[in-house]
């Protein structure tokens, strides 16, 4: 994390880290790794996660008028996803990406703007608040790592974790 930047200045220091050290360290930005080369040159490719579930799953996130729509979406498609009522459109979108778009990514990818119902720290998007200000990087179908802009509304903040609890509680 960085003071005095957003998630997308942290995807630009990741790119820029990556890349200087694949240079200082073996020489190159293009690295052999199990049978493939991984190109770490910046800029990486970003797509947020809707975008990637409609490329890898041809499923559309915004086609879903409910959660109901979300669970029947994924019960067509052979994705499990939580029984009952508790799988959000959000839960469903990540339960696609799960099955259809992490093992794709082979080259360095930056997967964006997750939904709020797993990222519980990170600040909402203002323009989309049913998604955050959040982002994982991704090399060789490998989660390398993820940051966020940071959430900093209290109220927020707290209706989230009462929401947590309470589908603790449920469980």
């Amino acid at each position: 994390y960085q003071a005095y930047t957003d998630y997308k200045g942290m995807m630009e220091l990741i790119e820029n880290m990556y890349e200087t050290l694949a240079k200082k360290i073996c020489g190159d930005t293009v690295i052999e790794y199990q049978g493939e080369s991984i190109n770490l040159s910046a800029p990486w490719e970003k797509l947020t996660m809707v975008e990637a579930v409609k490329k890898y799953a041809g499923v559309d996130y915004n086609e879903w008028d409910s959660d109901e729509a979300a669970r029947a979406c994924a019960k067509e498609k052979g994705v499990e996803v939580e029984e009952g009522d508790s799988a959000t459109k959000g839960h469903v979108l990540i339960a696609f990406f799960d099955e259809f778009v992490e093992d794709k990514l082979i080259q360095p990818t930056i997967i964006y703007d997750y939904p709020v119902e797993n990222s519980p720290l990170a600040k909402r998007k203002p323009s989309d608040p049913a998604f955050t200000e959040r982002f994982e990087y991704f090399i060789y179908a490998r989660e390398m790592g993820n940051a966020f802009s940071e959430l900093n509304d209290p109220i927020d903040q707290r209706e989230r974790f009462v929401k947590q609890a309470e589908a603790k509680r449920a469980q």
